[in-house]
């Protein structure tokens, strides 16, 4: 008999996108650490920061996904717990509701442990698939976009104190976003279901987190895109594009109709990014929204990178106030 009590057993599901053939979902299965993202007192926080980088995976196991119609597929966590379900489907399109989200179930397969496991081994998952009839997608970055984290602070302190000693319930998010947002999403006609694609550089282990943020402060929602914790490092090693890159470039590839606006800030490397990615795709990205920062330096940097360019339309905006308008002169929102 173990001296200590085994945590019950998880699966967490990452809000993901695919198409009307293609199912894509991506989660990770985890004892539950019972993590209180309303915990109060500081030794808390603490203690509820690392346990959101000091995980149990579950490795090597088979999981199932049961979709509406009944049909089951089958995969394998790795050595973190991740899963990757990838597979081609016909008629996913009939399965979701009008919003485009596609609803299912992951379980556990023949878990014969004496382990309990969480919600009766029934574990909600949903993807998107967004309509061919919606006007443009939005791909947007989260930190000091719509949530200050002091990416720009000196040394990063900010970043750590927001991180590991603030709770998402009192994270307030940039004033007005979550309406910007919600116009967005309706769109010109304030009847849209136009898709948000949540994209950070944020690691999984933020995933909870950042889904309780959204929700609280009452953002569209959306697929939420983060990385691998230990992909920063081989990065760095083999000079790959940043994970955002390749994710906003995957959604264009996975949707070859969809326009995309991008939104980020002026702080670290969405400048660069939305830059390459509006090169690549000149036809494509309608507009440019980056929210400054207050970093004199840095500014200068964005400014000058823009400065002249007329691919596509670029807005440094202080306020959300100056998008709406933006976005309203050219026919994005009612």
């Amino acid at each position: 008999m173990s001296l200590f009590k085994e945590d019950p057993l998880q699966v967490i599901v990452f809000q993901s996108y695919g198409t009307a053939s293609h199912l894509y979902v991506r989660g990770r299965a985890l004892e539950d650490e019972s993590i209180d993202l309303e915990g109060k007192h500081p030794i808390k926080l603490l203690i509820n920061a690392f346990k959101r980088f000091e995980t149990d995976e579950i490795k090597h196991t088979p999981l199932l996904l049961k979709l509406p119609n009944g049909r089951i597929f089958e995969t394998n966590t790795d050595e973190e717990g991740y899963f990757l379900v990838d597979v081609m489907v016909e008629g996913l399109d009939a399965l979701t509701n009008e919003e485009g989200w596609l609803s299912f179930e992951l379980a556990y397969k023949d878990f014969t442990n004496t382990r309990i496991i969480q919600l009766d081994n029934r574990f909600p998952g949903e993807m998107l698939i967004p309509s061919d009839k919606v006007s443009f997608g939005v791909a947007s970055d989260i930190d000091d976009t719509i949530l200050h984290t002091g990416l720009v602070s000196t040394l990063k302190w900010r970043v750590i104190y927001n991180t590991f000693l603030k709770r998402a319930s009192t994270r307030s998010p940039l004033e007005g976003a979550a309406e910007f947002y919600h116009m967005l999403h309706r769109g010109s006609s304030g009847e849209e279901a136009n898709p948000i694609f949540y994209v950070s550089h944020s690691p999984w282990n933020m995933y909870r987190y950042l889904e309780f943020f959204l929700k609280k402060n009452d953002f569209p929602k959306g697929p939420i895109l983060l990385r691998d914790f230990g992909n920063f490092l081989n990065r760095k090693k083999n000079k790959e594009k940043p994970q955002k890159q390749r994710e906003i470039l995957n959604i264009l590839k996975t949707y070859s109709n969809l326009n995309l606006i991008l939104i980020g800030d002026s702080g670290e490397h969405d400048a660069d990014i939305y830059l390459e990615i509006a090169e690549l795709y000149p036809d494509r990205i309608l507009a440019i929204y980056l929210r400054s920062v207050k970093h004199k330096k840095k500014m200068l940097r964005v400014k000058s990178l823009y400065e002249g360019y007329k691919t596509t339309p670029v807005l440094l905006v202080n306020s959300s106030k100056e998008a709406i308008e933006h976005a309203r002169e050219n026919g994005f929102i009612a």
